[in-house]
């Protein structure tokens, strides 16, 4: 399949201001200094040593803990990057004022004829993308991973030439798009997280995920869980030109992918690959689903079968996703931080085989836990709490489980856990919150569990 053809016009005239200066921000202010803008990056934080460093070497004009708007209002370009919530005060001010606020995904597209896999999704995505990038390297292709994960898109356009992007792509990088147009375009699920950033308004955080297709045409693809039934109903309701390739765990389907028999089928018009799904090293309903996206994606970019099923075979998963850590006295420890909502929750108690001690909690993003219930009811022997405020899950599952343990550090909830758990048992840290309340992020959360389990 050829490289995408783009028709974006690369207006490099002009001044571009860029607020935040982390991953995004220095990778966009790099290609953007490459381009001929005149760049100029502020954050209202600290800028952290080592971009701090890169803005130096490429001779960029930045300033820290403060927004010189006076300045700011005077560019012809803003890029904003993901935590800045749209409606923050500067971001109305410029839009008020005319001055386009797009994302560093808008911008990096607009310098690159590369053929781009945009992947989204309230879960799954990490995963999705990582083993989407996995089979694509596997199949020899020139192809880069961007967005939510690893470099920035824009550091990569502006120091590399790929032919391909595989992009992570959050439902805040596609808010602020405009012309961005992945020819494949793939949407995991969509369960309610980050709802305090769409006014708590789970149709707006809809739509924003749906925006990966808004400039696709005909020549396009979008892959999808057709078990997904917020997916199904959006898109009875709504008309987009890109064409359909479903998966499915419940259904046969003709032109897309689905499980029957403990096969994988994959049919792309007259091509169709099939493999046991005995053969994936991921377990779980959820990377299953995974899996088929991935695969899918690598049948239409015409990938050896041989080599999509290998790649199937062998890829290893993700930090923090579902990943054993230790067995101690026969008990397996489990990391599973990146869950951060309820429904990535849910797919982890869901393939827990052995009764669990479950550690949750953190910022509870507006939590509807109603859901996970049954579920604690069938696998959970006890709750370790592990936030600054506990009250939510203590409300919500008091009457399900005899123990429940408040800890406001991981050593502590760890420590709980081991005098808690028998020989058999699983401790599952699976949080279903954000992790600002003790942990810089998930990823330090679940370094801190990992630490935690290797000092018991």
């Amino acid at each position: 399949m050829k490289k995408k053809e783009t028709n974006n016009a690369k207006n490099t005239s002009g001044f571009l201001a860029i607020l935040g200066g982390g991953e995004s921000g220095v990778g966009t202010a790099i290609l953007a200094k490459k381009e001929g803008y005149r760049v100029f990056v502020s954050d209202l934080g600290k800028i952290g040593e080592a971009y701090r460093q890169l803005l130096e070497k490429h001779a960029i004009e930045w300033e820290e803990e403060k927004h010189s708007e006076e300045k700011i209002l005077q560019a012809d370009l803003v890029m904003k990057s993901p935590g800045i919530p749209e409606d923050a005060p500067l971001v109305n001010l410029l839009r008020g004022k005319g001055i386009p606020v797009i994302s560093e995904i808008e911008f990096a597209a607009r310098f690159t004829d590369a053929l781009l896999i945009g992947i989204t999704g309230s879960n799954g995505k990490t995963t999705t993308t990582k083993f989407t990038h996995f089979i694509l390297k596997n199949g020899g292709l020139n192809v880069g991973m961007a967005g939510n994960v690893g470099q920035s898109f824009a550091k990569q356009v502006a120091e590399t030439d790929a032919d391909h992007y595989v992009l992570e792509l959050s439902s805040f990088q596609l808010d602020g798009i405009i012309d961005f147009r992945p020819h494949i375009a793939v949407i995991t699920n969509i369960t309610p997280d980050h709802l305090d950033r769409y006014r708590h308004n789970f149709e707006e955080y809809i739509a924003s995920k749906f925006r990966i297709t808004k400039n696709q045409t005909e020549e396009d693809f979008l892959i999808y869980d057709a078990d997904d039934p917020v997916i199904e109903r959006w898109l009875k309701k709504n008309t987009i030109r890109s064409r359909k390739l479903p998966f499915s765990l419940q259904k046969e389907i003709e032109n897309g992918a689905f499980i029957k028999d403990e096969k994988m089928i994959i049919t792309l018009d007259n091509s169709q690959l099939t493999m046991p799904t005995s053969n994936l090293t991921l377990e779980g309903k959820h990377n299953a689903k995974n899996a088929m996206a991935a695969a899918t994606v690598a049948q239409l970019l015409r990938i050896r079968k041989e080599t999509i099923r290998e790649s199937l075979s062998n890829f290893q998963g993700v930090e923090h996703r579902l990943e054993k850590v230790l067995k101690i006295n026969n008990v397996q420890y489990i990391n599973d931080s990146k869950a951060t909502n309820v429904n990535a929750t849910y797919y982890a108690l869901e393939s827990m085989e052995s009764e669990t001690v479950w550690i949750v909690g953190g910022v509870d993003k507006g939590n509807e836990y109603s859901d996970l219930l049954q579920l604690v009811n069938e696998k959970v022997k006890a709750i370790i709490c592990l936030g600054v405020d506990n009250t939510p899950i203590l409300e919500a599952f008091g009457n399900c489980v005899d123990t429940i343990v408040e800890t406001r550090s991981m050593e502590d909830a760890v420590k709980q856990a081991y005098k808690l758990a028998e020989r058999g048992d699983t401790v599952l840290l699976s949080p279903a919150c954000a992790s600002f309340d003790l942990f810089k992020n998930y990823e330090d959360r679940g370094r801190q569990f990992k630490e935690a389990v290797r000092n018991l």
